[in-house]
Formats: C-alpha cells, structure tokens, sequence
C-alpha cells in the first residue's frame, strides 16, 4: 500500500478520534447539566415536602388544643349538669325523708288547758371545723334525748315499736332503689346518740331500722408520707401490706409495728424518663403502687406500680427476687393464684395477664376494649378469673382455657347492671358469686351459678343491688363467710351490708378523704368474736380495725 493510502487512512482515524473525543466531552458535559437540574428539582420537593409536614404538623397542634378546649368544655357542663341533677335529688331526697318522717312520727296534739304551750324547735347549732357557732352567740340549753325524739315517753315508743323495713325480695336488685333516710344526712350532731357511736377521730352511724349487732373500734392507725393506694392482709391475718409512693410497707396486726419497709431505688433513673413522671420537692420522682398482694405463704409480696412492672419481694430479706416485664401501663391490680405459683394481673393498658412465677413469664393474655381496674381470683384452686373495667363491665374466664365465660353489665336480660366504670371485685368464699363496686355509687353481687324454672344453668344474674354511698365506691370486701359485704368510697365512709337483704347496717366515718381500699382479714389474731378489716385513705393513713359481733 503507497505512502499517501496511509496517509489519508491515519487522516480519518485522527478525525474519528477527535469526533469521538467531542461527543464524550458533549455527553459529559449533559450528563453533569441533567444532574445538576435533576438535583435542583429534587431539592425543591424535599423543601415542599417539609413545609407540607409542618403544615401538617401546625393543623394536628391546633386540632389538638381545639379538640382538648372542647373536651375541657363539655367536661364542664357536664359537671354544672351532674350538680344541678345533684341538688335535684337532694332536694326529692330531703322531701321523701320528710314525708317518711311523718310517717313514722304521728304529730302530738296538746291536751287542752288555760294555758297552751306550743312546742318550740331548739336553736339550730351550725358546725363548722369542730366549733359549736350560733348566730346570736349563745348556746341552746341541753336537750334531753327523749326531746330530741318527740319530748314524751310516748312517742318515743311509737318511734321504736315501728316495724323494721327490709327491702323485697323482688327489689333487691333493681338500680332505682330508695338511698337509705339514715344515709342522707351524716353529720353525728344531728344524730340521736341511741344510732351513733362517736369517738375522737372516727364515728359510726346505725341504721335505726335494725337492731345495733355490731361494734367497731379503732385498733392501729397508720400514717404515711403520702397516699395510702392499698391495703392487704397476709392469709394468716399477722401481716398487712399498704402501699404508697414509691413505697410498700408491713406491718404486724396485733402491734401495729412496721417489719418491712420495701422501696426499689434502682428505678429512679428509668423512671424519670416515662411521660408523666415529674419531680417532687425531695428531688424523686412519684411512683404509686397501685396494688399490693400476699404469696398464699406469706413470704413473698407482689407489688404493682405506674412504672409497669410487677416486683416480687422476698418479705423477711426486703429484697426483690423476680421483676414480671410486660404490661404498657400502670398496674393496677394483682392477686395470687391458691397454690401460689402464678400471678394474676391487671392493667390499664387493656390486658389481663397470667403470669408463671417459676419461670418469670406470662403464660397468658386476654385483652378487652378498656382498661382493667380490678382483678380476682376464684378460690376454688383458680379455676376461675374475674377482672373489671372501665367499660362498666366485669367479666369471668376459664383460668387454664382463656374462654371468656361471662360478661357482667348493664346489657344483661334485667338492665340492672353497672352504670359506670368497676372498680373494685372479688369472688365470695365459695366462688360462686362475685361482689363489685363501681363510680355509679352501688355495689351489685353476682350469682354466677343459677338455675331457672327449668333447672338450666343461667349464669350472670345480679342478684342484689346495695345502695347507700353518694360518692364513687372505691373498694369492697366481704366479711364472716360472706354474711356481710363492707364497701368504701370517696364519700369517706364504709358501709356494712346486710349480703341477704341488702340493707345498709351501718356507715363508719374514720378518715378525712377518699377511702381508696379496704381489705379483710380472713384470719383474726384476737379472739374469735373480733373480726379485722383495714382500710387505705388519701389522708395519708392506713387503718386497722376491729369489728365486733353482738347476737345477744
């Protein structure tokens, strides 16, 4: 091939090379310009994405403090609304009273004379903070008891040979029952001396329909830095167990002594971490436990808190020995299993749980549409579990299955169930019925095993209906083989039960707030007519006391 073929043959191949060299550079050179371009758009999204999401976020804030003002509104008119409702009824109340009254009370007609002489209401003594005050500044002269009935012998007698009332048969379920007229009015100055028992720093209040069987005194009073949340008795009746915050204490009934004083320091750290925690004035953080609860042995107490978790204690060394993680909110009730190997638990994170304390895990969970207040187990070897809610409802499980047995409410064939969130439950001795307390003010017992006209089993009946507390009932027991129930409530007051007829037999005025918890012993460590229950206040005490029984 001649010199000038390869001359023109490396001519086309330096063009080519320098063509090829342009188009790379060109295509560089878009690639880097489409970057550029393609970088700059999706930089403009992500700046309209972020000012979307605080938009977003500003419309959720305002719907929220929208959504929080009308709720704080309604909540408003719906407590002018329940005061108004309130005096209402107080007002009907005070009018049935008074009528009941003349009733009971024939009007004494004075014998004619030169002289009549009408009989004069004495002056009215207004109490106010322990002190006798009157509006002309002098005091009444003593009043006699026979004046303060009907000032004659006679009518006096009236008075007592009146027949008992007892509640029907047929009544004694129904939520729309009369409140009791004793109940209405629990001022003991105003009361007949023959229907109270007053002592220093507690009174008892008689039902004047019955006759007066039982006695209280006052054994142990119990005080505490802070709220007093719950109380419990060990099986033996030597212990009782209150919990506060941050702190869970032991005592021994017969002296009042504290043996145990158990508080788990490790937890403040994690603890100030959780929403709703905040610092008190001493530089810790508030930790209530909400429920406490004896092994079946008495060795171990199992304590639940707001921090979620369940500590198992090891009473004599004051140390815990086994943490139950799991639940997502406060503890609120706990109760042990008869053979003491399990735990039963509730919480306001809506589950009810079983936990296995051999292995330190929870064997079961039965979730519900609304937080769990209260938790029982039957007695029969826990065949049973019992747990209410704030959906107004109790309900009862197969222990080993999880089967949802039955469902205690307002929904029920006779309407006469709980109006309002429960609070408190627990099985009678024999397992077959369950008493429950609730914010509609009544407790309702339970008959978990009726037969009707044709001998079917037809569980779930509420068989009695106690009316009696003007406030929310907080708690509730039963006491002497279920002969009478006791309840407490933010009224202050305990009430005792007549279980069969419903009748309130008496209301014990011992604390100066809510009483949160009462609990029952069902051992006694004096002697057999001295019965002892405790009871748990948000006066910061705890108190034992003692119940006498007089059949003569």
């Amino acid at each position: 091939m001649s010199n000038l073929q390869h001359g023109k043959i490396d001519e086309l191949l330096d063009a080519i090379r320098h063509e090829f060299v342009q188009v790379t550079q060109e295509v560089a050179t878009h690639r880097l310009q489409n970057q550029k371009s393609h970088d700059l758009e999706i930089n403009q999204q992500l700046v309209e994405l972020q000012q979307i999401r605080g938009t977003v976020y500003d419309l959720e804030v305002a719907h929220r403090r929208l959504h929080d003002t009308y709720k704080e509104e309604v909540e408003q008119l719906r407590v002018v609304a329940e005061q108004k409702d309130r005096k209402i009824y107080d007002l009907t109340m005070e009018l049935q009273m008074k009528e009941k009254e003349a009733l009971l009370i024939p009007p004494v007609i004075p014998k004619p004379s030169v002289s009549t002489v009408s009989r004069v209401s004495p002056p009215t003594i207004v109490v106010a903070s322990g002190q006798n005050s009157i509006a002309n500044g002098t005091l009444p002269e003593p009043v006699s008891e026979k004046q303060q009935h009907l000032n004659s012998n006679k009518d006096d007698d009236d008075f007592k040979d009146t027949p008992k009332k007892v509640i029907p048969l047929m009544e004694r379920a129904s939520n729309s029952k009369p409140f009791p007229p004793f109940l209405m009015d629990l001022d003991p100055t105003k009361v007949s001396p023959e229907f109270k028992k007053q002592a220093d720093d507690y009174y008892v209040l008689y039902n004047p329909a019955f006759p007066k069987n039982l006695d209280i005194e006052l054994h142990k009073s119990l005080d505490h830095s802070s709220v007093v949340c719950c109380v419990r008795f060990s099986n033996d009746g030597k212990y009782l167990a209150t919990g506060c915050n941050r702190t869970t204490q032991v005592y021994e009934v017969a002296t009042g002594i504290l043996t145990a004083r158990l508080t788990d320091d490790s937890t403040t750290k994690t603890y100030d971490q959780n929403e709703g925690s905040h610092e008190t004035d001493g530089g810790t953080t508030d930790l209530y436990i909400r429920s406490v609860c004896f092994s079946p042995d008495g060795k171990f107490l199992a304590t639940g808190a707001e921090d979620k978790l369940i500590r198992i204690w090891d009473i004599e060394r004051q140390e815990i020995v086994t943490v139950l993680r799991g639940h997502e909110q406060d503890i609120y009730s706990l109760d042990y299993f008869p053979q003491g190997d399990k735990l039963l638990s509730g919480s306001g994170d809506r589950t009810v749980r079983i936990w296995d304390l051999t292995t330190g895990k929870c064997s079961l969970t039965l979730a519900i549409e609304d937080g769990i207040t209260t938790v029982a187990v039957s007695p029969d070897n826990g065949k049973y579990i019992a747990a209410g809610s704030l959906d107004h409802s109790v309900r009862l499980w197969d222990s080993q299955t999880g089967f949802l047995l039955e469902r205690l409410d307002s929904e029920n064939e006779h309407g006469n169930g709980h109006k309002d969130s429960v609070y408190s439950i627990m099985f009678s001795k024999d397992g077959n019925s369950i008493v429950s307390g609730s914010l509609d003010k009544t407790v309702k017992l339970w008959d978990l095993n009726t037969s009707n006209q044709s001998g079917a089993k037809r569980n779930g009946t509420c068989m009695a209906t106690y009316v009696g507390h003007k406030d929310f009932v907080l708690s509730v027991g039963t006491m002497d083989n279920d002969k009478y129930i006791l309840s407490g409530s933010k009224d202050r007051g305990v009430i005792f039960w007549d279980t069969q007829t419903t009748d309130p037999l008496l209301m014990l005025q011992g604390h100066n707030n809510s009483v949160i918890s009462v609990s029952v012993a069902t051992e006694s460590v004096f002697p057999d007519k001295c019965k002892i229950f405790a009871t748990a206040s948000g006066d910061c005490k705890a108190r034992i006391w003692k119940l006498m029984e007089n059949n003569s």
